[in-house]
């Protein structure tokens, strides 16, 4: 499908086959120290007038779109009355709408009611994409995530009592050699205090663009994990993971080394022996020089 896009795009790898609708462009927070991925832009969201003009350029072309996304990092920052208009739009522009999609940052979450979320899902906005990357409040000030276990705690729950489905990530290897242990534990404690619905986990990869910004910030000399760390961090989170409703669980993402897919608490030793068969070298890992964002 031919759309001009404002570079770099990004999206979840769940969403290939949707359309990706910049309904603003770069990220409000663009603090975080691991993520590069709007350094490039300023943050805008886009007139109404814009994105409705593209959304009737492509349904001319392919009116049976069943699955929109809303770019870039940080579509629900927009005011609640644009984003009720936007999607009234989609609706009317795609007949086969079954749901529209967008990353949500800890600030949109806490901003916005519960009120406001409910009629944003009532209006087509099913999903949301949500980094947690760790439940340490003394990690989460080391890469300057903007946000605090509580605060991440609130907002999902704000999100899932407006019947909302989430897909959370964290980020393995965000505690270096030396914070492992609690970014874990920590990480396992918050996921365990909401109800999530899909929860990935990511290797750590930085950029070169902020390779030294991430190290300078993270305020004393920070060590990578390697693959065998990185699986023993893997393990960690799904022993202790407890979730209070079933959670689909997944490393499946090119980041990292093993590819797991599983339900918890139903698949947990499952996993362990897939993790187990990986750490004693029966199970190949993914070649370094096939991983990435």
């Amino acid at each position: 499908m031919l759309i001009h896009y404002d570079m770099p795009l990004w999206r979840p790898p769940s969403e290939a086959s949707s359309f990706i609708l910049q309904a603003t462009l770069g990220c409000s927070f663009n603090h975080c120290s691991f993520c590069s991925m709007y350094r490039t832009k300023s943050f805008a969201v886009r007139p109404l007038e814009l994105v409705q003009a593209k959304i009737q350029a492509i349904a001319q072309v392919d009116p049976g779109i069943r699955r929109v996304f809303l770019a870039d990092g940080d579509a629900l920052a927009a005011p609640t009355d644009h984003l009720l208009m936007l999607l009234e739009s989609l609706r009317a522009a795609f007949p086969r709408l079954e749901r529209v999609s967008s990353y949500a940052l800890p600030a949109n979450l806490l901003k916005k009611s519960v009120e406001e979320l409910t009629v944003l899902r009532e209006n087509g906005l099913k999903l949301l994409y949500y980094g947690i990357e760790t439940g340490s409040a003394d990690l989460l000030k080391r890469i300057t995530k903007g946000a605090t276990p509580e605060a991440m705690a609130t907002g999902l729950t704000k999100a899932k009592q407006a019947g909302l489905t989430l897909s959370a990530t964290v980020i393995l290897g965000v505690g270096g050699q030396i914070y492992w242990r609690e970014h874990i534990d920590a990480t396992a404690e918050l996921v365990n205090r909401v109800e999530l619905d899909y929860l990935s986990t990511l290797q750590l990869m930085l950029d070169p663009m902020i390779h030294d910004e991430f190290h300078r910030k993270f305020r004393e000399p920070f060590q990578e994990q390697d693959d065998q760390a990185l699986l023993a961090e893997q393990v960690r989170l799904i022993e202790r993971l407890n979730p209070p409703t079933p959670l689909v669980f997944r490393s499946n993402h090119a980041s990292n080394a093993l590819a797991l897919a599983g339900e918890l608490p139903r698949d947990r030793e499952r996993l362990l022996a897939q993790l187990a068969g990986a750490l004693t070298g029966r199970t190949s890992l993914r070649p370094a020089w096939l991983r990435g964002y």
